[in-house]
């Protein structure tokens, strides 16, 4: 039974840290001039409608957080 309760205790600090690092770096994107504007982020404006698809930052975002996962993940 124990060893359940610390697999468990593990993954929640584990998630919190996750949370902690994403909300940091939400509050720092805004400093981030190019995030949100690449070429291939599609943006489509009418009268009264804005269609906003932010495609390539995507992607790479995608790309770096798959090279970081690669690269911690190999312990």
């Amino acid at each position: 039974m124990t060893n359940g309760i610390q697999h468990t205790g593990k993954f929640l600090l584990i998630s919190g840290l996750i949370i902690a690092v994403i909300g940091g770096l939400l509050m720092f994107s805004v400093k981030i001039p190019w995030l949100g504007k690449l070429p291939g982020d599609i943006l489509i404006r009418k009268e009264n409608y804005i269609f906003y698809f932010p495609l390539a930052t995507g992607i790479v975002i995608s790309i770096i957080l798959s090279f970081l996962f690669r690269l911690f993940g190999r312990r």
